[in-house]
């Protein structure tokens, strides 16, 4: 049945999608993140005259000093959350057993129709080795169709690499509220550090690595042809060599230990996803897992 499930689209599976996705959207709200529908609670909304009984720390002290009398901010509370994809279409997403991608669409498409429920803004910036699309955030059910229907069909040949970087620091000039950003990836590229934490310094950012059971463990199939899909590069690999197996085990755990200090580092909430797994659940734990925070 899960696999007949994933053969459809995802335009046509929405509708037992948006199910999963009510709890999703009551959970999105929850823990640590409930703040980000208060305001960093409050939004500038412009100045007017002083009056008395202002509070003094209100002043806007470059328009006073340009007007020549003294001015105060005036702030609204936002409550509306802002959510933004930015999802990985690059060609090591679709290696393994299990495609990456499938898992990092479905995963998107849950947290846009967690969004669409919440009546929030969503947008998504699609990527290979360059930006294929970029949709600014917009409330409703005709964008969240808009945005699946990129998922079922993402543009042509993906370009080789991996434009992860220029992603999030395109997404950084994009968003001008304070939004909640999933970066939903497996992360096999450089130099996203610093754009990483561009972006987390100024919206909530999620990290979300879709991964392969190959990634931890090879099977003991000997002398096997691996290629890498970004570059083209073929190498023969000793598969049934029980210390290889424990090398490339132990460079995964490296990789991973890495990922998890960079998102630390850099103000990101690192989630694993494995590919082939139910993303539903995974996001739900995570949710949960923040509700104390």
């Amino acid at each position: 049945m899960a696999s007949l499930l994933r053969d459809q689209s995802l335009v046509r599976r929405a509708a037992r999608l948006r199910l999963t996705a009510i709890s999703l959207a009551n959970s999105m709200k929850s823990g640590s993140f409930r703040s980000l529908y208060r305001g960093q609670g409050m939004e500038f909304a412009g100045v007017r005259e002083y009056l008395r009984g202002d509070d003094v720390r209100a002043i806007d002290w470059n328009v006073t000093a340009r007007m020549g009398k003294p001015f105060v901010k005036l702030f609204e509370e936002e409550r509306e959350l802002v959510v933004f994809l930015v999802v990985d279409c690059s060609a090591s997403m679709t290696a393994g057993a299990a495609s990456r991608q499938e898992t990092a669409f479905e995963t998107g498409a849950l947290l846009a129709l967690a969004a669409e429920q919440n009546g929030s803004p969503v947008g998504a910036a699609l990527f290979d080795g360059q930006i294929r699309f970029t949709l600014a955030p917009k409330a409703g059910r005709s964008q969240v169709m808009l945005l699946l229907s990129r998922f079922d069909n993402p543009a042509g040949t993906a370009a080789r690499g991996s434009a992860l970087d220029s992603a999030l620091s395109g997404a950084a000039r994009l968003l001008r509220k304070r939004s909640f950003v999933f970066v939903i990836s497996d992360f096999r590229a450089e130099g996203w550090e610093t754009p990483l934490s561009v972006l987390a310094s100024r919206h909530d950012v999620a990290a979300i690595r879709i991964t392969s059971r190959f990634d931890e463990e090879l099977p003991a199939v000997g002398m096997i042809p691996f290629v890498d899909p970004e570059t083209g590069f073929r190498q023969m690999l000793p598969t049934a060599q029980m210390g290889f197996r424990r090398k490339w085990k132990e460079a995964n755990s490296r990789r991973l230990d890495a990922w998890y200090a960079q998102c630390a580092k850099n103000g990101a909430f690192p989630l694993i996803i494995p590919a082939g797994e139910d993303p539903a659940r995974q996001l739900a734990a995570f949710f949960a897992s923040r509700e104390g925070a």
